[in-house]
């Protein structure tokens, strides 16, 4: 073979393999994409980078690969949703303890569902893998909570915390959790 055609042949290898390389970074980006959704944007603003944030999502999903996770029992849904219904009746007289309540029932039902419940930042990693399409709504509802503890939350506010937490608590538990789909109002005057 001739040293030009050496160096051709060399060169088309080298175009392959940067070809395959190309396809499959980007076939592992649209999987990233595709599973993450709006939660794969939000960590490439966080970290500043488009690989340090797929290292990140890669790496949770190599920690959500390891936990055990389990389906609730029937039993265990009718009990979460007779909860969620007693929390929404609460809002009526006391919209900051049923947000907040709201909030120990997510808690509770996560830990049930097998996620590790300590830091919330690493809560939220492990709820993105496969609930990454109500992640925001979490994230709403938990700072809504906070700002109700602190007292600087309002009546609307926490309204809006109970339908944020509700869109995850129905995620986790796999229903909508009451047979209706009203959400709380206001306290009326008696």
């Amino acid at each position: 073979m001739s040293p030009t055609a050496t160096i051709i042949l060399i060169v088309v290898v080298l175009l392959l393999l940067a070809a395959a390389v190309v396809g499959v970074q980007a076939a592992r980006r649209r999987r990233l994409r595709q599973t993450f959704g709006p939660e794969y944007d939000r960590v490439v603003a966080d970290t500043g980078s488009r690989s340090e944030a797929e290292k990140e999502l890669l790496e949770r999903t190599k920690r959500h690969a390891q936990l055990e996770l389990t389906p609730l029992s029937a039993e265990s849904r009718a009990r979460y949703a007779a909860a969620w219904e007693e929390v929404q009746i609460r809002f009526v007289d006391n919209p900051g303890e049923a947000v907040a309540t709201a909030d120990e029932l997510v808690t509770r039902l996560i830990a049930e569902r097998g996620y590790p419940t300590g830091d919330y930042d690493e809560r939220l990693a492990d709820l993105s893998v496969e609930h990454a399409a109500t992640l925001e709504h979490y994230r709403d509802a938990h700072e809504i909570s906070r700002r109700s503890k602190a007292g600087e939350a309002a009546t609307e506010d926490l309204r809006q915390a109970l339908v944020h937490y509700r869109a995850l608590f129905a995620e986790l538990l796999g229903e909508n959790p009451v047979g209706h789909t009203t959400t709380p109002t206001e306290p009326t005057s008696r």
